[in-house]
């Protein structure tokens, strides 16, 4: 392994060092992931075991690129030792071997989102709460920020902050409801996915044994993307790291993007006072993108305060100026957006061209006009594949069968396929097994030992399903996890039913249930090559641990990308659209503090450090949002760019030449011309306060306008009425880039501005 010839001077001082705390600053494109995977294999060639090496990814999909690549660098043999992969999934295996400590069996379920919700709705339905005030997905997310706290429901019950923005939010039983879904958890044999780093961190702190144990097996520990980390991944790593801390920290500030998942960037900020005499290197390389991009790119996060100063370079060709292009509407932004993209395409390579955009809202015209112009175009985020509801309810059964404690999975199974237990039977069979603290599937077996309130034929109905349950229990340890698989989905009448279903959607379950086989098969294949047995159990684990970014669609079709830049990152494309650079949108509307705009602005910074060749930013002065339409400023990020580097575009009222009215009320949308915008102008920061001036006067009056402006109409403090707002008292009335437009209060509906040739408006 010749190191000098495989890495750059700054990728190769940062292998180099092996012992004690390293900070590497990896700026966008710079070999993030080769420096992890030679240092890595740097160490084993020092003698480091491979076994005493733990290294922390925020992905399966990353874990899986940098073993494949130790593969080739130091042998499969090696590389099937190293403790490699997401901090869930390492969590995990830790807590199968330590779980009796916490109470808990070795063969714990691990619930996911959709089994945390169900079971809080559950809770909060017991508890006769408004369904509607305490929504599951606000619960989890309170409980979950807790969690990644360190926060016990008692802790949360005692934190007064806490109290104050429940009853803010008209969620006081909040700590109530986080202690019996924590009880449930715990009932169940089961941890959701914020209980595997919470649980790891108590082993961790109440058990000096297992700590020094864990601390002297990871002798050497690496961290990805360290700038994602959260308090409670932050704690185990700061813990298992001592006393050698002989621990190298992988990451970019500048791409810190998920706070809103706990991720705390002062982690990576701070690391260098925590750890005093760290060495620090900086990857300032950039080899995926033009001189252009990555000096825009420059440009742009140098206006955050908080941050790691950097200088990101870029060797290779200069390349095209960033595009801002300014659009009328929405509707003609996405028109753009197609022609553009079917103008530019060669060898219709598709697949070179990404769409990214700051909310998934914004996708619908975009989508509309790529179908139009029969482009083919592929959206991530949509419901995954082990989300679906058929796979869901089979997986379930397997869950079920491994730990029979598992209500969560019991609920989604009792009745499918429909065998006539109906939800007044649930509802008293939870009662009943919570009254006498046994699992619901117990009180199945033989329901008249704990109560007399199920009839004669509900009884042998409930006892039908649990022998069906021990009969595919005692497979478990019989069959080879795919056997296993397609034993339940048959016993079940599963992949029966959906054969004899000829509709369109019975025969996309049936095929989704064959591709749930053929997933089980490629995974026995894969731990089979891993030297590691392939049980059903660790198959349920796997799932349970996927992330977002692993369930990406990918086939062989080339097609564009429509993502949100959350979703994009670390990811790279020729080509970069970055649409609706409007403020109230990117930045979000939300992001108010100066930290949430300097994390918008970091997002900024990842969409166009995602293009390789080129990069094209739009905005429209009119989008439809909320049911009506806005008008918009150019981001203040736009700002931010140094036009050096920038080619600006703005559009002109011909270069519209026809008008279609929309599926939206008032409102009348210009269509987008086959003509290029060619007017060039130099970027102007006050261009909307030029553009602005009043029309109260005659002299404003525009006679090509299909309606004459008077001095006496639309006054200040005119009464008005609208169709949709009502009565309300005008503002203010302006022309602004040739539209005449009014600002209006209405009594009821807020302050409202509205383009005057659309908006029905009368003077009362």
């Amino acid at each position: 392994m010749n190191l000098q010839q495989e890495l750059n001077p700054d990728q190769l001082q940062a292998v180099l060092c092996t012992d004690g705390p390293s900070l590497v600053i990896a700026g966008a494109g710079s070999g993030k992931t080769r420096v992890l995977t030679y240092k890595i294999a740097y160490l084993i060639e020092q003698g480091v075991p491979a076994e005493n090496i733990l290294a922390l990814t925020f992905t399966n999909k990353a874990a899986r690129e940098m073993r494949e690549r130790i593969y080739q660098l130091v042998g499969v043999e090696q590389a099937r030792r190293l403790w490699m992969g997401t901090f869930h999934s390492i969590a995990a295996r830790i807590l199968r071997q330590e779980a009796n400590a916490l109470g808990f069996t070795p063969d714990f379920t691990i619930y996911d989102t959709t089994d945390s919700k169900s079971l809080i709705k559950q809770i909060v339905k017991e508890m006769e709460l408004d369904d509607k005030v305490y929504k599951s997905t606000a619960v989890l997310s309170r409980i979950s920020m807790a969690k990644n706290s360190l926060l016990t429901p008692t802790d949360y019950s005692a934190n007064q902050e806490l109290v104050k923005q429940d009853k803010y939010l008209r969620m006081g039983r909040m700590g109530d409801i986080f202690f019996t879904y924590n009880q449930r958890l715990k009932a169940a044999n089961a941890m959701d996915f914020d209980d595997l780093l919470f649980n790891l961190n108590l082993l961790l702190i109440r058990f000096d044994n297992i700590r020094y144990k864990w601390q002297h097996i990871f002798t050497h520990i690496l961290v990805d993307e360290y700038q994602d980390t959260n308090h409670s991944q932050y704690r185990i790593v700061t813990c298992l790291a001592e006393p050698q801390n002989n621990i190298c920290v992988v990451g970019d500030d500048a791409q810190s993007i998920y706070s809103f998942r706990g991720a705390d960037i002062s982690n990576i900020l701070h690391f260098r006072e925590q750890y005093k005499g760290s060495k620090f290197f900086q990857l300032k390389r950039n080899y995926r993108s033009t001189q252009n991009i990555v000096n825009v790119a420059n440009s742009l996060i140098k206006h955050n305060v908080n941050q790691i100063p950097k200088d990101v370079y870029s060797d290779n060709e200069k390349g095209e100026p960033i595009e801002i292009v300014t659009l009328d509407t929405d509707r003609a932004e996405a028109a753009f957006l197609a022609k553009d993209i079917r103008k530019s395409v060669v060898n219709k390579r598709y697949s070179d061209f990404a769409v990214l955009y700051r909310t998934n809202a914004q996708s619908r015209t975009i989508e509309d006009e790529m179908r139009k112009l029969s482009i083919p175009y592929r959206i991530y985020g949509g419901v995954s594949f082990y989300q679906r509801k058929e796979i869901k309810d089979s997986i379930a059964y397997f869950r079920l069968a491994v730990n029979d404690h598992d209500d969560e999975a019991l609920l989604r199974i009792i009745n499918y396929p429909a065998r006539g237990i109906g939800d007044t039977t649930v509802r008293r069979l939870l009662d009943t097994a919570h009254e006498h603290q046994v699992p619901a599937l117990e009180i199945c077996k033989d329901p008249n030992y704990y109560t007399n309130i199920f009839s004669a034929a509900t009884t042998t109905k409930l006892q039908k399903f649990y022998n069906l349950i021990l009969s595919i229990r005692e497979q478990t340890t019989l069959l080879s996890a795919y056997d296993f698989a397609k034993f339940v989905l048959t016993s079940t009448q599963i992949l029966s039913s959906a054969v004899l279903d000829n509709s369109p959607e019975g025969i996309d379950k049936y095929q989704n249930l064959q591709e749930l086989l053929s997933s089980i098969h490629e995974f026995e294949e894969q731990e089979m090559n891993n030297d590691r047995q392939a049980t059903i159990n660790n198959f349920l684990s796997e799932v349970a641990l996927l992330t977002d970014q692993d369930e990406r669609q990918n086939d062989n079709t080339p097609s564009v990308t429509l993502m949100t830049v959350h979703s994009a990152k670390g990811l790279e494309f020729m080509n970069v659209y970055i649409a609706g650079m409007e403020d109230k949108l990117f930045p979000s509307m939300f992001a108010v503090t100066a930290r949430e705009i300097e994390e918008e602005r970091r997002l900024f910074y990842v969409a166009i450090t995602r293009a390789k060749s080129r990069c094209v930013i739009t905005n429209a002065k009119q989008r439809f949002r909320n049911g009506q339409i806005m008008f918009s400023s150019k981001s203040q990020f736009i700002d931010d760019l140094d036009p050096t580097y920038l080619h600006i575009n703005k559009t002109a009222d011909n270069n519209y030449s026809s008008f279609s009215q929309f599926d939206f009320p008032y409102s009348r949308y210009s269509q987008y011309s086959d003509q290029r915008y060619d007017t060039s102008t130099s970027y102007t920061s006050s261009s909307v306060a030029q553009n602005k001036r009043p029309i109260f006067s005659a002299s404003t009056k525009d006679t090509t306008q299909a309606y004459q402006l008077t001095d006496s109409a639309y006054q200040q403090g005119t009464r008005v009425r609208h169709d949709t707002f009502g009565l309300g008292t005008i503002l203010e009335a302006y022309r602004e880039n040739n539209n005449d437009k009014i600002k209006v209060r209405f009594d009821t509906a807020g302050i409202k501005v509205l383009l005057l040739k659309f908006a029905k408006i009368q003077i009362v």
